[in-house]
């Protein structure tokens, strides 16, 4: 049966022999949209009518994923509109355990059985579930952020557009690269299962970081003095970098702290009103060092590090000619 075994309902995080020891990861399978109207959207997959109270939203508040779903919630005002289910931070043997409001459930690969009986594959967050049909709209982050950004717009009345029409291109070639070598990044390097995989990521990672340190320095956000999705996406990685990347995936050449543009660019982006209520560095931890039990056998959860994301973030009048 694929992935989603019996017994084994947990994401397939890392590479079993088949990629020379590099972590590898799978396309989503829910790829409908929400749209103002109920018709198709841009990937020509069926639509579904945005309405108030109509959907919910399956996250976890570790995964850097799920957390781009709740900031865009928050950002475009949806807390009314659309309801969350946070699931329990440590992940095992069956995957997301959850105390589901809906159905009861106990487990999220139930919600993907319950949409789709026959399904394979793995079982992610975050998840958009449409309570009228009863099914997965999607489980892509990179398109639930875009339905939100534009789908609710004549209901809330929050037309702020993330993904401007003049600045797709340059947003579509940050997120290729900050995709590749950050977000999935650090994933490859953690995950690797031989040395060479690792620090062929370890580099590709640290070039990448090197590369965002010169653009902030210049520019207040990656797209120049614009806040955009590309923004969004990168911040879910960074804000866990010191945290958990830099020792648990092994991603040490310095912390992001030692980079002076980007640690002011995190700071001022947590600091936006009701960022940070969707950052719990206790979740964070938890998941991650007692879940990947084979990165970390004995399950300990580091105390530190202290950080301090309310400081002077130092960015006014950079890029505001951009």
């Amino acid at each position: 049966m694929g992935l989603l075994q019996k017994g084994q309902w947990v994401d397939q995080w890392y590479d079993t022999g088949n990629s020379g020891g590099e972590f590898r990861r799978q396309d989503s399978r829910f790829r409908s949209w929400l749209t103002p109207d109920g018709n198709a959207g841009p990937n020509g997959e069926p639509g579904f009518k945005a309405e108030k109270g109509r959907y919910h939203l399956y996250v976890s508040l570790a995964c850097p994923w799920a957390h781009r779903a709740l900031i865009f919630r928050r950002i475009k005002q949806l807390q009314n509109y659309i309801d969350v289910t946070v699931v329990d931070p440590v992940m095992l043997k069956n995957g997301w355990e959850m105390k589901d409001p809906l159905y009861g459930l106990d487990f999220l690969y139930q919600l993907y059985l319950k949409a789709d009986s026959s399904y394979e594959g793995r079982v992610t967050v975050p998840v958009l579930w449409d309570k009228q049909t009863q099914t997965i709209v999607s489980n892509e982050s990179s398109e639930i952020i875009r339905m939100f950004n534009t789908a609710f717009n004549a209901l809330t009345g929050n037309t702020i557009d993330y993904y401007p029409d003049t600045l797709h291109e340059r947003i579509n070639a940050l997120n290729e690269r900050v995709y590749d070598t950050i977000n999935n990044g650090v994933y490859r390097a953690g995950f690797a299962t031989t040395q060479e995989a690792y620090e062929n990521a370890y580099h590709s990672l640290f070039n990448s970081l090197d590369w965002v340190e010169g653009l902030l320095a210049r520019q207040r956000y990656l797209g120049g003095g614009q806040l955009t999705e590309a923004d969004w996406r990168l911040f879910t990685t960074l804000i866990r970098f010191d945290a958990v990347y830099f020792g648990h995936f092994k991603t040490n050449r310095q912390l992001l702290a030692d980079y002076p543009a980007i640690s002011g660019y995190v700071r001022e982006l947590y600091q936006i009103p009701g960022v940070s209520d969707t950052v719990s560095f206790e979740h964070i931890k938890t998941h991650y060092y007692a879940s990947h039990v084979m990165i970390n056998p004995t399950g300990i959860i580091p105390v530190g590090p202290a950080q301090d994301f309310t400081a002077a973030h130092g960015r006014e009048g950079i890029g505001e000619n951009s």
